[in-house]
């Protein structure tokens, strides 16, 4: 079987055995999905009760992967993220692993803790190491962090800086389920059996995996379209459409159109093509932008968001550059 079709095949069980235990949520279980083969990390927004804990315990199930959740509060220290040295018996010192020694990661509430603490986590994320008393100390691979906060909870949190949050691959949107899946949790959850998922995939296959997902060919007018899209997000380009340059402050970085690019690779072997198309690079639009477009007082004032900016975008930024433009 060819890489393509492999792929496909493996993404597709890995999709079936996380719904097996997940109702609903097809689309966040992909872009999860995605953003872990394209070796980056997720910040999801959603409310308490949503089940961000038990999808990441289930992904980590599916691929027989180390799983560790870290509850942020304003007390936590780094040292009890990365870990400390600890004197023994015989007055030498042992590094004590801290719960970032895991390859799945679930950092819960993150914007609830110091910005100290916070930036302890996100040089693991970038790095994937971290460094105690001058020794570096490497993470196994492969090492996956989503990290979650409330939309609506605000006092008492330290959201996190615009340069902390271009770090992260995607920001997906969990919604609340509707009514049929409501029922389908009440099934899942109050019966004597439990559903529980399978393993699929090994470690060692996730990062032969990740290697080859790189090789799918990018064609030089898909390339120019995604670098468009990242430049119409800044204000200060004539032509960047008018309503980025009326209600956005600071437009994506470099890092954006690499999250386009990778994801919409990874996008393109799980639809069966061989190469990356227009839509591909759509489709991973807003997971990819939305958390490093900042808008400005009269943007927030207007009570906008920047998905509304990124739909904008699409609807004004032609795929082929010889087309006309509509602003």
């Amino acid at each position: 079987m060819e890489f393509r079709e492999e792929f496909k095949d493996i993404f597709t069980r890995l999709k079936g055995e996380i719904s097996k235990v997940i109702v609903g949520y097809d689309e966040i279980i992909e872009q999860v999905l995605i953003a872990l083969f394209s070796g980056g990390h997720i910040l999801l927004e959603g409310l308490p009760g949503l089940g961000k804990t038990l999808m990441v315990k289930t992904l980590a199930e599916t691929l027989d992967l180390t799983f560790s959740r870290i509850q942020f509060t304003p007390d936590l220290m780094p040292s009890d993220i990365i870990g400390t040295n600890v004197m023994e018996q015989d007055r030498t010192f042992r590094f004590q692993p801290g719960p970032i020694f895991a390859q799945i990661v679930l950092a819960d509430e993150i914007n609830r803790a110091t910005p100290k603490t916070q930036s302890a986590l996100l040089e693991a994320m970038q790095e994937h190491s971290v460094t105690v008393s001058g020794t570096i100390h490497r993470l196994k691979e492969p090492f996956f962090v989503m990290a979650t906060q409330n939309p609506i909870e605000m006092e008492g949190t330290y959201p996190l800086p615009e340069a902390q949050l271009d770090r992260f691959f995607f920001k997906l949107k969990l919604g609340f389920p509707n009514r049929e899946e409501l029922i389908g949790i009440i099934d899942r959850t109050t019966n004597p059996e439990i559903p529980k998922a399978e393993k699929v995939l090994d470690s060692e296959t996730i990062e032969v995996k990740k290697r080859e997902i790189r090789s799918v060919p990018v064609s030089s007018p898909v390339k120019d379209y995604a670098v468009r899209l990242l430049l119409a997000t800044h204000p200060e380009l004539e032509s960047s459409p008018s309503m980025v340059r009326r209600y956005v402050r600071y437009g994506a970085s470099p890092r954006g159109v690499q999250s386009l690019i990778l994801g919409a690779k990874v996008k393109a072997l799980i639809d069966g093509r061989y190469n990356v198309s227009f839509s591909d690079i759509r489709y991973v639009a807003k997971p990819s932008l939305r958390h490093r477009i900042i808008l400005n007082f009269e943007g927030e004032a207007e009570g906008l968001d920047t998905d509304t900016i990124i739909d904008h975008i699409l609807e004004e930024v032609p795929e082929l550059e010889n087309e006309p433009v509509k602003f």
